[in-house]
Protein backbone atom coordinates (compact mmCIF):
# COMPACT_ATOMS: atom_id res chain seq x y z
CA UNK A 1 0.00 0.00 0.00
CA UNK A 2 1.12 3.30 -0.53
CA UNK A 3 -0.33 6.98 -0.78
CA UNK A 4 0.46 9.35 -3.30
CA UNK A 5 0.31 13.44 -2.74
CA UNK A 6 -0.39 15.48 -5.24
CA UNK A 7 0.89 18.61 -4.71
CA UNK A 8 2.21 22.01 -6.72
CA UNK A 9 4.54 24.53 -5.76
CA UNK A 10 3.50 27.46 -4.03
CA UNK A 11 0.73 25.83 -2.56
CA UNK A 12 -0.28 26.55 0.91
CA UNK A 13 -2.88 24.10 1.33
CA UNK A 14 -0.24 21.64 -0.01
CA UNK A 15 1.85 22.66 2.81
CA UNK A 16 -0.26 22.00 5.30
CA UNK A 17 -2.06 18.69 4.09
CA UNK A 18 1.74 17.13 4.15
CA UNK A 19 2.09 18.36 7.38
CA UNK A 20 -1.38 16.29 8.44
CA UNK A 21 -0.45 13.57 6.58
CA UNK A 22 3.14 12.62 6.39
CA UNK A 23 2.76 12.09 10.36
CA UNK A 24 0.47 9.28 9.90
CA UNK A 25 1.22 7.84 7.07
CA UNK A 26 4.92 7.14 8.71
CA UNK A 27 3.46 6.19 12.13
CA UNK A 28 1.62 3.51 9.71
CA UNK A 29 5.01 2.86 8.15
CA UNK A 30 2.95 3.79 4.83
CA UNK A 31 4.79 4.84 2.23
CA UNK A 32 3.77 8.59 0.88
CA UNK A 33 4.86 9.69 -2.49
CA UNK A 34 4.54 13.18 -3.90
CA UNK A 35 3.98 14.48 -6.75
CA UNK A 36 3.94 17.88 -8.89
CA UNK A 37 0.89 17.72 -10.99
CA UNK A 38 2.70 20.72 -12.52
CA UNK A 39 5.53 18.33 -13.55
CA UNK A 40 2.96 15.91 -15.73
CA UNK A 41 0.78 17.66 -18.27
CA UNK A 42 -1.40 14.43 -18.27
CA UNK A 43 -1.69 15.19 -14.09
CA UNK A 44 -2.31 18.70 -14.48
CA UNK A 45 -4.80 18.19 -17.02
CA UNK A 46 -6.86 16.16 -15.32
CA UNK A 47 -6.51 17.65 -11.49
CA UNK A 48 -6.27 20.95 -12.31
CA UNK A 49 -7.08 23.66 -9.36
CA UNK A 50 -8.34 20.71 -7.44
CA UNK A 51 -4.74 19.96 -5.63
CA UNK A 52 -3.56 19.06 -3.02
CA UNK A 53 -5.36 15.56 -3.50
CA UNK A 54 -4.28 12.64 -1.32
CA UNK A 55 -5.05 8.89 -2.97
CA UNK A 56 -4.72 5.81 -2.37
CA UNK A 57 -4.08 3.83 -5.44
CA UNK A 58 -6.32 5.17 -7.76
CA UNK A 59 -8.91 6.22 -4.98
CA UNK A 60 -9.01 10.11 -3.73
CA UNK A 61 -9.32 9.91 -0.03
CA UNK A 62 -9.73 14.02 -0.08
CA UNK A 63 -8.78 17.24 -2.03
CA UNK A 64 -8.32 20.81 -0.33
CA UNK A 65 -7.93 19.94 2.94
CA UNK A 66 -6.97 16.38 5.14
CA UNK A 67 -9.50 14.39 6.35
CA UNK A 68 -7.95 12.93 9.94
CA UNK A 69 -10.77 10.94 10.42
CA UNK A 70 -10.97 8.93 6.80
CA UNK A 71 -7.05 9.10 6.53
CA UNK A 72 -7.22 7.01 10.39
CA UNK A 73 -10.04 4.87 8.67
CA UNK A 74 -8.21 4.07 5.70
CA UNK A 75 -5.15 3.36 7.21
CA UNK A 76 -6.65 1.20 10.53
CA UNK A 77 -8.51 -1.21 7.34
CA UNK A 78 -5.03 -1.21 5.12
CA UNK A 79 -2.81 -2.13 7.33
CA UNK A 80 -2.64 -5.63 9.11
Amino acid sequence: MRLTLLTRAYCHLCDEMRAEVAPLAAAAAVPLDEIDVDADPALEARWGDRVPVLLAGERELFHYRADRAVLTAYLMRATP
